[in-house]
């Protein structure tokens, strides 16, 4: 007899709703449940794939340890105390930065390493640790810090209601959304346009966003930064700003407006590719509407401007009064409070031993990995902990980190799958799969277009001696302690937490646990509305806005503005996103790799044509780290003097095993990018913008 069951997708930031039709552990269907008040119905191609990761039989089931060049099942009693003696032994006679942790992006969709996962990993009191957050969002995270008081209060677009869209380096068609949890987009993006809105999009691509967008405007990677400063100047010179409450709450405002006075529309033109008076109109039209939001995603935070470009953006937003009001950009109010004054957030408590790279929040720039474990000395990197990432294909020179792993004295991982970065591991614990356990989405409905809440139970049964991410990691704390002589904490199961902060938070007098639980369908809680003035964590209870860090970064953008306008001839590299790929972890599944290739490098038919060129041609693409061989498609989509290799792929490193991956094996764009080319504000990494050489194979 089946069973159907209603639960959200956690694979992306949408977090759509699902009806996962069962008989006993066996799933029949997965469709969108049109239920769900926040999804209506959607899903996209990669919810389909849970039952294709639930049924792969080269997912780990079990502890492994490498054996010569081979994989030994192991019990978990073995696997915790192989981990944690080397560890600790390796602490002992190192130090405790002699062991590092890499957290990749999937901890962030499943709670229970959120709730868990500092359990072990606090233990080891290492201040080398690293994530994906620093070849991601972390301008975001630093701005809304330096503004707003704390590194989780990120303003979110009010998709919903606006009427002017001004959107940046985003693809939300193909990511479903990206720090804006926004299912459905689609649907969403064509009800602005039907009440007479507007959605611009910037892109030096003609994206799958960009195709349906009411205006696409070409620009050439990294140079967002001149386009934002020259809609900023015209704000000012023009007097297009407008007075709100917020603004009024705001410190700085005449430091900012004489710092940006010299950066004229029709300076900051030849550097962006984006004429002056286009530029102008486009600021006069943000300015015009009677609400309107600008935002900038992936292609604007990873570039060497990337904490500057966050900043000039929110300043926009601020200026002209769209901050904190309903169809501009507003901050959510999720059951599960995330922004708590108990952790804001830091930056700049420490350095990273070689380059002298920030820390922030405890971490340090993964551009710095390698050469943490490759250089001698004290401190060096002898062993790491990596948990749900694959480095070696999503940071930057991967290959040189590659080398770097293979040179450990030991690793651990907790992981599914034996990948790209996993193949160097000592040991590997897997967790159950996404629909063995339940899940509460702490991370993604704080940054919702509307206020929603839902927990999901487990749809299948866990398989006897499988251990959820949250009992792996309290077995490693447990074990580590033990070695250690020190007493191991008490914990509780994270959906007893999740009860706990739902009660605690802003609507615990109508929620709890049982609630959530008798609404599987999710619940509600309403559009998003103004609450910054009550909300705003800063010491001032101002916002800040004429950083010193920002206004020092100005000074680098006058000096470097010539070096931002691509020369003649010059080719400069950006990635791409697919809505059946999910970074560099969904390659193993037949469905959503089959079709037509998507690993080529897309390229302007201009450009294939002025170096001798042919459509589909094999081709190699260089950079200051290296070099790999692709086949080249024509494509009009790509501004000239641009060229797109999508994230991910590269599925050709010997002792994987993902066979799948490997026929579709593709390459890795970050054999291309260079650990050096930074934000230097940050240390995050700039993936977009790399000049690059491409010749015939």
């Amino acid at each position: 007899m089946s069973v159907t069951h209603y639960r959200a997708c956690h694979l992306c930031e949408a977090i759509c709703g699902l009806a996962i039709e069962t008989e006993g552990d066996r799933i029949l269907s997965i469709k969108g449940d049109p239920k769900d008040p926040f999804s209506r119905g959607h899903i996209c191609p990669k919810a389909i794939a849970l039952q294709d990761i639930q049924d792969d039989p080269q997912r780990l089931r079990r502890p492994v340890k490498r054996v010569d060049e081979r994989w030994e099942e192991i019990s978990w009693d073995e696997a915790f105390a192989l981990v944690t003696e080397r560890l600790a032994e390796i602490q002992q006679k190192h130090g405790n930065n002699a062991v590092g942790v890499y957290m990749g992006n999937p901890n962030v969709h499943n709670y229970g390493s959120m709730t868990h996962g500092n359990y072990f990993l606090g233990q080891l009191h290492t201040r080398q640790r690293y994530s994906a957050t620093s070849v991601d969002q972390l301008p975001h995270h630093l701005v809304s810090l330096w503004l707003y008081g704390h590194m989780l209060m990120i303003p979110i677009p009010d998709i919903d209601h606006t009427d002017y869209f001004l959107m940046l380096g985003a693809n939300p068609l193909a990511s479903n959304g990206s720090i804006m949890t926004v299912p459905d987009v689609t649907k969403r993006i064509k009800a602005l346009q039907g009440r007479g809105g507007k959605l611009v999009v910037v892109d030096p691509r003609r994206s799958e966003t960009a195709a349906i967008a009411s205006e696409h405007l070409f620009i050439q990677p990294g140079t967002d930064v001149a386009l934002l400063l020259g809609l900023l100047n015209t704000l000012f010179s023009e007097q297009l700003t407008r007075q709100s409450p917020v603004l009024d709450s705001t410190a700085g405002l005449a430091e900012v407006r004489d710092a940006v006075a010299e950066f004229t529309a029709e300076r900051m033109a030849p550097a962006c590719g984006i004429p002056a008076e286009q530029i102008r109109q486009l600021a006069r039209d943000f300015a015009g509407a009677e609400r309107a939001v600008c935002y900038g995603r992936m292609g604007v935070s990873v570039q060497r401007y990337g904490t500057l470009c966050q900043w000039l953006i929110q300043v926009i937003n601020l200026v002209t009064g769209n901050v904190d009001v309903p169809g501009g950009s507003l901050f959510p109010e999720p059951a599960f409070e995330v922004a708590s004054a108990r952790r804001p957030g830091h930056f700049d408590k420490w350095r990273s031993r070689v380059s002298g790279l920030p820390e922030f929040n405890g971490e340090l720039p993964v551009a710095a990995l390698a050469e943490e474990i490759l250089t001698p000395g004290e401190g060096q990197i002898l062993a790491l902990v990596t948990s749900a990432g694959n480095p070696v294909l999503s940071t930057p020179n991967g290959r040189q980190l590659d080398a770097a792993l293979e040179s450990l004295e030991f690793m651990v991982s907790v992981d599914l799958y034996i990948n790209e970065t996993t193949r160097h591991a000592d040991v590997i614990l897997p967790p159950t799969a996404s629909l063995e356990h339940d899940h509460y989405d702490i991370t993604f409905n704080n940054f919702a277009v509307r206020n929603v809440t839902r927990y999901n139970q487990p749809v299948l049964s866990k398989p006897e001696g499988a251990l959820h991410d949250w009992e792996i990691f309290v077995g490693l704390g447990k074990a580590f302690a033990a070695a250690t002589g020190q007493p191991a904490r008490p914990t509780q199961p994270p959906h007893e937490l999740v009860d706990m902060a739902v009660r605690a938070g802003p609507y615990g007098d109508r929620l709890s646990l049982d609630v959530l639980k008798e609404n599987p369908h999710g619940i509600d809680l309403g559009p998003l509305q103004p609450n910054l003035l009550r909300r705003i964590q800063t010491e001032s209870r101002r916002i800040e806005l004429a950083q010193p860090a920002m206004l020092q970064d100005l000074q680098r953008v006058a000096a470097e503005l010539t070096e931002l306008a691509p020369a003649a001839g010059e080719l400069r590299l950006i990635g791409r996103r697919h809505v059946r790929s999910n970074n560099s972890w969904m390659h193993n599944y037949r469905r959503l790799v089959k079709g037509k290739p998507r690993d080529q490098l897309l390229m302007h038919p201009d450009d294939l044509t002025a170096r001798n060129l042919q459509d589909g041609q094999q081709v190699t693409v260089r950079s200051r780290v290296g070099e790999v061989q692709v086949a080249v498609c024509a494509s009009d989509e790509m501004a000239p003097g641009v060229v797109s290799l999508p994230h991910g792929w590269g599925h050709n490193r010997p002792g994987i095993q993902m066979d799948v991956a490997e026929q579709h094996a593709g390459v890795s764009v970050n054999d291309l990018t260079d650990e050096r080319f930074l934000d230097p504000v940050t240390g995050n990494a700039a993936l977009n913008g790399l000049r690059v050489e491409v010749v015939a194979a």
